[in-house]
């Protein structure tokens, strides 16, 4: 079904490139039905020379062409870039939008003519492991459909209920990658400390993540707290390290973090 549609990209930052990479090597749309543009030129040059894109010089090419119009740009970007554009805009057209914050009821009263959808991909979804929540209005499942048929390449696809789930997705998902980073972080620095090189103690890392995440893939059925239990003796080692976590209250830490993170996201929907 996809084949036949023209997309169009308003931006081709890193999530759009993702998503374009993703498009592109799933053969879910065809390099010359993915049109682009862009502000600056480097990063569409670069697009077009990686993925075969057809570029185009204004965003006012890219949504008289195409019949799926991602808005690609920074949140705070978007109500500069797009309320000049609104009439160009067709009726029933669909417009996927990518920007943090910005919620579905904004975009619907920018855009009223067209099919409006937020999706909020995480930055795996470059390597087709991520987590992408979408959010559609009511009476759209033909809109779902196409939805589900461009991002589920890229990873783990999912529809929330309203913009509170969707927001808690992007803070736990997209923030929480790079919050899963800054503990890897704290990982390897304290492996360093004990002699091991930069590159050998980030291996370690990155592969005791890699292998909790796929234990816990490979037995779905458990509860993470189960898997846990596993590799804890009673007063050994890893009871230890916990309970000192525990004291020290990391997951306050953690809940204090992702709604610092949701507030951000409040605040870009006010500016939307």
């Amino acid at each position: 079904m996809m084949k036949h549609y023209k997309v169009g990209f308003l931006g081709v930052g890193n999530m759009a490139q993702a998503i374009i990479k993703g498009l592109v090597e799933s053969k879910v749309v065809a390099p010359d039905h993915i049109y682009a543009a862009n502000r600056s030129p480097g990063k569409l040059q670069k697009a077009t020379e990686l993925w075969g894109l057809q570029p185009l010089a204004t965003n006012e090419e890219v949504i008289d062409k195409c019949e799926i119009v991602v808005l690609a740009m920074k949140p705070q970007d978007l109500s500069s870039a797009i309320d000049p554009l609104v009439g160009l805009f067709n009726e029933g057209q669909i417009v996927i939008s990518l920007a943090a914050g910005v919620q579905l009821r904004q975009l619907q009263r920018k855009l009223p003519q067209c099919r409006i959808a937020r999706v909020m991909p995480n930055t795996p979804s470059v390597i087709s492991q991520g987590v992408i929540g979408y959010l559609t209005g009511a009476n759209s499942e033909a809109l779902d459909t196409v939805v589900e048929d461009l991002f589920t390449p890229l990873g783990y696809t999912l529809k929330v209920q309203d913009e509170e789930q969707l927001e808690a997705l992007t803070v736990s998902c997209s923030s929480g990658t790079g919050f899963v980073f800054e503990m890897m972080m704290y990982f390897q620095d304290w492996i360093e400390e004990r002699g091991f090189d930069p590159a050998t103690a980030r291996q370690m890392v990155v592969q005791t993540f890699l292998g909790a995440a796929k234990l816990a893939s490979l037995n779905a059925e458990q509860h993470l707290e189960d898997l846990q239990h596993k590799v804890t003796s009673k007063k050994g080692v890893t009871a230890a390290g916990l309970e000192s976590m525990r004291e020290f209250e990391i997951e306050r830490a953690l809940r204090y973090s992702f709604e610092k993170a949701a507030l951000r996201n409040q605040e870009l929907a006010k500016q939307g």
